[in-house]
């Protein structure tokens, strides 16, 4: 899964790589959570733009908002059956950029889970897959919603044995065909497998991260796994 991410260093993100003109201002996240806003470079009227979005798919025959709470993540081997994210599968795809994202390792006779950052080996940051969603109120009524999921799949070597579940990375060679709605079933799921190890590095980090509050570097901050 994805439950955390951060994008550290926004200003490094490489616009020509995603195919937009400009990028709105945006400062430092290190530890995003479910609910908050995310960016999220998608094809819009025919457009590709990056703009942001809630993190947390609401489909767009809710009822209510609050059904978003439970879909931050998507499982790719589903997200074409689920009624959720099949019609998202097909059209409404995403890329959300981060540098960091965060998994929880079951420790073996403890209650608490060790904490550990996982980064691109390069330092860069990297797109996760997603898919998007506009909802509309039923009764016609305030604001309509755009939010968005992140798609998981099956751990690589280096995520198994922190978690058996990992976020999907696209290469940026296949940004395009991610985004083209024209790209058929069997190329995206060639497209959500597990990345290779070697693009990441993970390392443990304290407990800050827990805490959605805490949102700076800090949470960065290698630890020793027993602190």
């Amino acid at each position: 899964m994805c439950g955390r991410f951060g994008l550290t260093r926004p200003e490094r993100l490489d616009l020509q790589r995603f195919g937009i003109g400009e990028l709105l201002p945006l400062v430092p996240r290190f530890n995003i959570a479910p609910g908050a806003e995310i960016l999220a470079v998608r094809v819009r009227d025919g457009e590709r733009c990056a703009d942001l979005v809630r993190w947390g798919l609401i489909p767009s025959w809710a009822k209510a908002p609050d059904i978003g709470n439970r879909m931050a993540n998507a499982r790719a081997d589903s997200a074409f059956a689920k009624p959720s994210f099949r019609n998202a599968m097909k059209s409404r795809r995403c890329l959300i950029p981060a540098d960091v994202f965060y998994e929880w390792q079951v420790v073996p006779g403890q209650t608490r889970k060790q904490p550990y950052a996982v980064r691109g080996r390069d330092g860069e940051p990297f797109a996760m897959a997603g898919l998007w969603e506009y909802w509309r109120p039923r009764d016609g009524g305030g604001e309509g919603i755009v939010s968005a999921t992140i798609l998981t799949t099956d751990a690589n070597t280096l995520m198994a044995r922190i978690h058996d579940r990992m976020p999907v990375i696209i290469d940026p060679r296949h940004y395009n065909e991610w985004l083209d709605a024209r790209t058929p079933a069997p190329a995206l799921r060639d497209l959500m497998q597990p990345c290779p190890s070697e693009w990441l590095d993970a390392y443990p980090i304290s407990l800050r991260v827990n805490n959605p509050r805490t949102d700076d570097a800090r949470v960065l901050e290698p630890a020793d796994p027993q602190d």
